[in-house]
């Protein structure tokens, strides 16, 4: 009995550094929506292409101004030129979607006291691996895969400069947004994000056309068919044929972003909520 009672007593007394340290975490969800910029939208971002956008986190205080948080999220990239202005693109007449899946360690700079105000406006950056694998429908009107069929001659021996790219990389998470606290437990926020990558082929187009016969050769017709669309425009659009090797398909002057905007809720764990010992602004009296 001794012994199970020392026990009990040895597991509590490990147990409390632990049960102190869980008051410095939360645990959320991030609903909002995602966008796109990038060679296939004329404008920064364009809003006919926002899609829905989810994910979980975890987030650790390090003082009242300071927080630093994990995420996963989940969300869509998507554009496509027969919505741009510019009878040019239109006539390229590309489209794509890349499904996109981040990883992401993000610090945030509170600029008030939370606790003490109530709100606050926060700031934040960090880093982010995300992987993407763009698609585009076919003629029968299925999704394919673009990346394999390798559309700007990528891994083809007469292009060495242009190596077959890569489906997981990296970004730049930054942007700000609001936070509110809803009582000692709940905190709900809304933020902007903002995200640089390190590729331009996330909507899988940057340079310029390579030789169909080439491309027909080495990787077949699926691959010319998905390479060029401008034959498959209709209405007002004269169908064009494959341009010669070399002609413009995209521009690798910048890499392409995407964006993560929305609303977290998060879940302060630990026995009071209070992990900074004073009196939170949802528990002053009211006059």
């Amino acid at each position: 009995m001794k012994i199970r009672k020392s026990t009990g007593i040895l597991l509590l007394f490990l147990a409390i550094p632990f049960i102190s340290m869980a008051q410095d975490w939360h645990v959320g969800a991030f609903l909002g929506i995602s966008n796109y910029s990038g060679d296939l939208v004329e404008k920064k971002v364009d809003l006919r292409y926002t899609r829905p956008a989810l994910g979980i986190l975890l987030r650790k205080d390090f003082n009242r101004y300071f927080s630093l948080r994990g995420a996963i999220t989940y969300g869509v990239a998507t554009g496509a030129d027969s919505t741009n202005a510019s009878p040019a693109l239109k006539a390229r007449n590309l489209s794509f979607r890349s499904q996109i899946i981040e990883f992401a360690l993000i610090g945030e700079l509170n600029i008030l006291d939370i606790d003490d105000k109530g709100w606050t406006p926060y700031v934040f950056a960090g880093i982010a691996g995300f992987g993407f694998d763009p698609q585009a429908k076919d003629k029968s009107g299925n999704w394919v895969r673009l990346r394999r069929l390798g559309t700007e001659g990528q891994g083809l021996p007469q292009y060495p400069d242009r190596l077959p790219y890569d489906l997981f990389t990296v970004s730049i998470p930054f942007g700000a947004g609001v936070k509110f606290l809803l009582n000692d437990r709940w905190t709900l926020g809304v933020e902007v994000g903002l995200r640089p990558t390190t590729t331009d082929y996330l909507d899988d187009v940057s340079k310029t056309y390579v030789d169909q016969n080439t491309l027909l050769a080495y990787r077949g017709q699926q691959s010319v068919d998905m390479a060029y669309r401008g034959d498959e425009v209709s209405g007002k659009l004269t169908p064009g044929t494959y341009p010669v090797d070399g002609t413009k398909r995209g521009s690798d002057k910048y890499k392409d972003w995407y964006a993560f905007s929305g609303f977290t809720l998060t879940y302060r764990l630990g026995n009071n909520g209070n992990p900074w010992g004073k009196v939170k602004a949802t528990r002053c009296p009211r006059w």
